[in-house]
């Protein structure tokens, strides 16, 4: 592949429009060389988690957000399928169950924290509670909470409470060892036309697709709103959103990969620990001992 890509330029530093932002990106290259490329990435990502499982200092929680179709659960497979399954764990958020409604809002995110040395895949994350229900805000009545009597009392004044929490968790965790990613694929509402005639079109696709579907996408416009305001107030340092071109899916998930890649290089301290020099000046009489077992 020609192009040689600085995944810096899809890091959110400075309040963005999302309008502004493609949702395309050309790397000079046809699907097979970006799906070799990408293989290639994987590995080498595979290398540092092995390193960092036996590391035992990070943790990496990795959260992927996008509108529906935008290709978040078949990035997941192919990203992450080169890594080992014992250091890679995927929590695919649904509707809050009954149990979790209990509890607030980020009990069942915290709960869903990868450990130190592994990866944490969040497929839909925390966001939800600043999207979805920012959308629907009758959504908020079922969490029960004491100062929201009314849909009403879901205000501005709420949100920025909301948003605030959401930076302190974060802010939290990465001061404990989790390096934290937060991944937007942006898609185009064309493509997302596509793909939703395809779910219609191919008999194999048909499962995935619902009525609902459709009457979230008439709300394109208050999602893209939700988005971008959510992505400006939360793209931190420690945390930074990155937007991700979508429209392809194979570009979305080099760029992806090849973010975590180049970002995981610079922790220089990544490293498998060395064997104790008691042990390493006695490996003869371990291996004798074992050859003459």
């Amino acid at each position: 592949m020609k192009k040689n890509i600085n995944t810096n330029e899809f890091k959110i530093r400075t309040p963005i429009q999302l309008k502004d932002i493609a949702t395309t990106y050309h790397l000079d290259a046809d699907k097979d060389e970006i799906e070799d490329e990408l293989e290639g990435v994987c590995k080498d990502l595979a290398k540092i988690q092995n390193a960092m499982y036996a590391h035992g200092k990070y943790a990496v929680l990795i959260c992927i957000q996008g509108m529906d179709t935008a290709g978040k659960d078949s990035l997941i497979r192919e990203v992450f399928k080169a890594l080992n399954a014992r250091g890679v764990v995927v929590h695919s958020f649904k509707v809050p169950t009954e149990i979790e409604l209990k509890h607030d809002y980020l009990w069942r995110h915290y709960l869903a924290l990868p450990a130190r040395g592994k990866f944490g895949v969040f497929n839909r994350t925390h966001y939800e509670n600043v999207l979805v229900t920012r959308v629907h805000p009758e959504y908020i009545m079922g969490e029960n909470l004491p100062d929201v009597n009314a849909v009403s009392d879901v205000n501005d004044s709420f949100w920025d409470k909301r948003f605030k929490q959401i930076n302190n968790f974060e802010k939290h965790i990465a001061e404990n060892g989790t390096i934290i990613f937060k991944f937007f694929l942006h898609l185009s509402k064309d493509e997302q036309k596509s793909r939703l005639l395809r779910r219609l079109d191919k008999p194999e696709k048909n499962w995935k697709f619902s009525p609902g579907d459709l009457k979230e996408r008439e709300l394109w416009d208050r999602y893209q709103d939700c988005y971008e305001e959510a992505l400006n107030r939360t793209s931190k340092a420690h945390a930074p959103w990155y937007a991700i071109p979508a429209d392809d899916k194979p570009t979305a998930r080099y760029i992806l990969a090849k973010t975590l890649l180049d970002t995981l290089k610079m922790y220089k301290d990544i490293k498998e620990p060395e064997m104790d020099d008691a042990v390493k000046a006695n490996l003869h009489l371990y291996r004798e001992q074992l050859e003459n077992d």
